[in-house]
């Protein structure tokens, strides 16, 4: 049984580690400037960062259901120190993107501690504690953005993963001294580990609709997050990376909702969550079109995506851990590993779209991706299931 102070401390753990994958959306002007690259070209560090953590999730996470997760935890943090350092010492942009990939790879942590904390919650509390962790894990995501500004505009880009090594380095003896021991069930070899993912995605019905809405769910909000760097960078605006980061403490204050979204999937049929995060994002996105170029409705709107991204990604996140309590590693890796590759296609889309169209097109494709989901969520709502 989890202890309120685990799950706090679990959570600030998530959110720190979560947020190596997050800290270079902010520096894309600085390493653009430092590279002599244009800024399109430097947000490739955006997605390729993502793309990494898609592949460690699919690669490294099911391993939690067949060792020990604790010592899994330490060992990939020790890596995320070693490729955090390589992206500070880079000398040129190529390093640099290897750097990132291989920063996404290794910050998979949290998508063990998150199977760690279902695994060891009651079915009457196991969202609200979910929730609690994604607080951290959210916080974590969009405060990043207001630190790597920050220190990045005062100290320069280096500077910001020189930090997030040495957080790691804490973190890791945090870890060794407090996390809870796990005993997994799996006691097949690797091969059939990986094999059995495959046999749940065709027989349940549940992780592919979540899996589906979560892809597009995070390509918006990722595409939202690296090209309003950009925008944000540009007439009418012309802010810094200073201020740009502070966009993200907008972005924080809509975390707060997670715990909330979490216990509204305790009982009762969760996949409603689903279509208020659906309108919360219309919302916001006609806030930055309509009246993008005004600061605060413009906060507004990053506050209510963020929300409304929690209602969807939470609520998803509770349901697939109720499907197969003895392979919950197993089907997060399929869930998040679909769910960054989306991140990742919305980063290089909304860079596209901006290179070619401006905020004004990003907005009009973001919206088609709302409305894509919308009518996924009403086919799915047709079925029989009800998870």
């Amino acid at each position: 049984m989890l202890k309120r102070a685990d799950i706090l401390l679990m959570a600030f753990c998530t959110g720190l580690i979560v947020a190596n994958i997050y800290y270079c959306q902010p520096l894309v002007i600085l390493i653009a400037q430092d590279f002599g690259i244009s800024e399109t070209m430097a947000g490739k560090t955006t997605y390729l960062t993502q793309a990494g953590y898609a592949l460690g999730l699919f690669l490294l996470v099911p391993l939690g259901d067949m060792f020990e997760r604790k010592k899994q935890i330490l060992v990939i943090t020790g890596l995320a120190i070693l490729a955090l350092l390589l992206a500070a010492v880079s000398k040129s942009f190529f390093v640099l993107e290897i750097a990132s990939f291989l920063i996404g790879a290794c910050s998979i942590v949290p998508q063990l501690i998150l199977p760690l904390t279902a695994n060891l919650s009651d079915d009457s509390n196991r969202g609200h504690n979910i929730g609690i962790v994604m607080s951290g894990l959210l916080v974590g995501i969009l405060a990043s953005r207001a630190v790597s500004g920050s220190i990045g505009f005062w100290l320069g880009w280096r500077a910001v993963y020189y930090m997030a090594a040495g957080i790691c380095l804490l973190l890791i003896a945090l870890m060794a001294k407090r996390f809870p021991k796990s005993f997994p069930s799996f006691k097949g070899n690797y091969a059939q580990l990986m094999g059995s993912m495959f046999s749940y995605i065709k027989s349940q019905p549940v992780l592919r609709e979540t899996s589906i809405i979560n892809f597009l769910a995070f390509a918006i909000i990722s595409g939202f997050w690296t090209v309003m760097v950009l925008f944000l960078a540009n007439p009418p605006y012309n802010y810094q990376t200073l201020q740009i980061g502070l966009f993200g403490i907008a972005g924080a204050a809509g975390a707060l909702a997670a715990p909330l979204v979490g216990k509204l999937s305790d009982g009762g049929n969760p996949r409603q969550n689903l279509m208020k995060g659906f309108i919360l994002q219309l919302v916001s996105i006609a806030l930055f079109y309509f009246i993008g170029t005004a600061v605060i409705p413009f906060i507004i709107g990053i506050i209510l995506i963020d929300i409304g991204q929690q209602a969807i990604h939470v609520t998803n996140q509770t349901r697939i851990y109720t499907l197969i309590p003895e392979a919950r590693n197993r089907l997060n890796t399929i869930f998040m590993s679909v769910s960054f590759v989306g991140a990742s296609c919305g980063s290089a889309l909304g860079l596209l779209l901006w290179e070619h169209g401006g905020w004004n097109l990003f907005c009009y494709g973001m919206t088609a991706i709302v409305i894509i989901n919308i009518l996924i969520y009403q086919f799915y709502s047709k079925k029989k299931f009800t998870s």
